[in-house]
C-alpha cells in the first residue's frame, strides 16, 4: 500500500531530507574519486519507513539541492541518479515487514557493488576522464568498507526504526 500523502508524511520527508543533505555535504569525507560518511542513514530510514518510491524521491532531491547550494565539485546529474537508485534498493530490501538480515546484505551489497563500484565509476569517467579500469580497484576497497559499516548501521538502526513506525501507524503518521 502506498503511503498516503499527509503533513505529518510530508515533515518526516523533509526532515529526512535535511538529514541527508547535511550528513552528505557537511560530515563525510570526499575527494573526487571517493566519499565515505553517513548519508545512507537517512535513506535507510526513509526506505523502512515510506518505502522505495520517497527513499528514491528523497535520495534524488538530496543530492541534487546538495549539489545546487552546498557544491563539492561540479553538479553532475549522474550521481543524482545513483542517489536516487541507492534509496529505492535500500527502500525495496528495508520496506517495514522486510528487513532480514539477508535482505539487508543484499540491498547493501546491491547498492554498494552495482551502484558503488561499476556505475559510480562510470560517472567520475566521463566527468573527470579518469581510467574507468584504474578506478574499480579503489571502488572496490571503498564498497567493500562501507558494506561492513553500513551492513551493521542498518542492522543497529532496523529495531529503533521499526518503534518509531508502530508509534507513527498508531498516530497515523504513516501507512503500514
Amino acid at each position: 500500500m502506498k503511503p498516503k500523502i499527509s503533513a505529518g508524511l510530508m515533515v518526516q520527508a523533509a526532515v529526512l531530507l535535511g538529514m541527508e543533505i547535511v550528513l552528505s555535504r557537511f560530515l563525510s569525507i570526499a575527494t573526487p574519486m571517493v566519499k565515505i560518511g553517513f548519508a545512507f542513514v537517512p535513506l535507510a530510514i526513509c526506505g523502512m519507513l515510506l518505502g522505495p518510491g520517497w527513499a528514491a524521491l528523497i535520495g534524488g532531491l538530496a543530492d541534487f539541492m546538495g549539489a545546487i547550494f552546498f557544491p563539492i565539485g561540479p553538479y553532475f546529474p549522474g550521481f543524482t541518479l545513483t542517489n536516487a537508485l541507492y534509496g529505492a534498493v535500500l527502500g525495496a530490501c528495508l520496506r517495514l515487514g522486510r528487513g532480514a538480515w539477508w535482505q539487508v546484505g543484499l540491498g547493501v551489497a546491491v547498492n554498494q557493488l552495482v551502484l558503488g563500484v561499476f556505475l559510480s565509476a562510470f560517472w567520475l569517467h566521463l566527468l573527470y576522464g579518469s581510467p574507468y579500469w584504474g578506478l574499480i580497484p579503489i571502488r572496490v576497497a571503498q564498497g567493500a568498507i562501507l558494506f561492513v559499516v553500513q551492513f551493521v548501521v542498518i542492522r543497529l538502526i532496523q529495531r529503533p526504526v521499526g518503534r518509531y513506525a508502530a508509534f507513527a501507524q498508531q498516530r497515523h503518521l504513516i501507512q503500514g
